[in-house]
């Protein structure tokens, strides 16, 4: 599986390179240079450019924005699991579960990305508005992309609509596959919650998702992550909201950006305190290594007990 990573990633160094050096005026040393290490650095889902301004000066070249955008979505879908299943199986019948809720809620996640920036961006003369209509497509599916927590921008995060801001927000929450690169709470919790929200909707005793029952247990370890996860990201958003007094929604975009470990940024964080730089720092530790070591944990302490307790019902809502 490492050979077909390195070969995967090679390839998209290969097109980078090629291009950095037709277009854009570099020698093929540095051309191949920086198509390397953009291509490692998308597929590992870093974000980091060798230019200040990221990727804006490429927004609308699709040699550079499209290989980039797959490497990230190939890093970021969870390349162990997924990646090797789809590679060996194409009918999504055969998929298997895992496979399915990735596969499909990061399509719908990336639809529905890429229509929510077209919606509040199109018409925003720093944004898109100042792209012709390809470079508006284009740009539009490369900011729906990167929230996956990969970190490229190729328009200034700190010009976009405070909608789109929010929108991009929840991307970078949910963001990318299970063991991959990717952060986040993970695209199979989220699915999985909305899961189980249908089925209780519908009075339903049991969680179905697809031709498939969800164990009680997976249930709860979702439920577990995601509201751990919006403890840490409440808290941290309070903290830096009192320590900096800037507008919550701006502060919230640096914390889940923290969090998720995406690494996307409307230009305050070079301008925060030392404390506040110092909260940023732990919740990339926190979102990092805290959803895989709290389900791991969860898995590790199942227990059953030797009696129950007589059944209550709480008032719900």
């Amino acid at each position: 599986m490492r050979a077909r990573r390195c070969s995967s990633s090679s390839w998209w160094a290969v097109i980078l390179g090629l291009r950095f050096w037709l277009a854009y005026d570099e020698s093929p040393a540095r051309a191949a240079y920086l198509g390397l290490f953009h291509s490692v650095s998308a597929f590992n889902n870093a974000g980091f450019a060798l230019w200040s301004d990221s990727l804006t000066r490429c927004a609308t070249d699709p040699w550079v924005c499209l290989p980039v955008a797959v490497a990230v979505i190939a890093g970021g879908i969870g390349f162990p699991p997924v990646l090797l299943e789809l590679r060996r199986q194409l009918r999504p019948r055969r998929w298997s579960l895992h496979t399915r809720m990735t596969v499909g809620a990061t399509t719908v996640l990336l639809v529905l990305g890429t229509v929510f920036v077209t919606a509040n961006e199109w018409r925003n003369p720093q944004t898109l508005g100042a792209l012709d209509p390809a470079g508006r497509l284009l740009a539009e599916f490369f900011q729906a992309v990167m929230p996956r927590t990969a970190g490229f921008n190729s328009l200034d995060y700190g010009a976009m609509n405070e909608g789109t801001l929010l929108g991009t927000t929840v991307l970078m929450f949910i963001g990318g596959g299970s063991a991959g690169t990717a952060g986040g709470i993970k695209v199979t919790t989220f699915l999985l919650l909305l899961f189980v929200i249908w089925a209780e909707v519908r009075g339903e005793r049991d969680v179905h998702a697809f031709d498939r029952r969800i164990t009680d247990r997976a249930v709860r370890q979702a439920l577990t992550v995601a509201l751990l996860s919006v403890a840490a990201v409440v808290v941290a958003t309070v903290v830096l909201v009192e320590v900096t007094r800037l507008t919550t929604h701006v502060v919230l975009f640096e914390v889940v950006s923290a969090f998720a470990t995406v690494g996307l940024s409307t230009g305050i964080t070079a301008d925060l305190p030392p404390s506040a730089l110092l909260v940023l720092t732990g919740m990339m530790f926190v979102g990092r290594l805290g959803p895989i070591t709290m389900v791991s944990a969860l898995a590790l302490r199942e227990r059953q007990r030797l009696y129950q307790n007589p059944e209550g019902r709480p008032l719900i809502g």
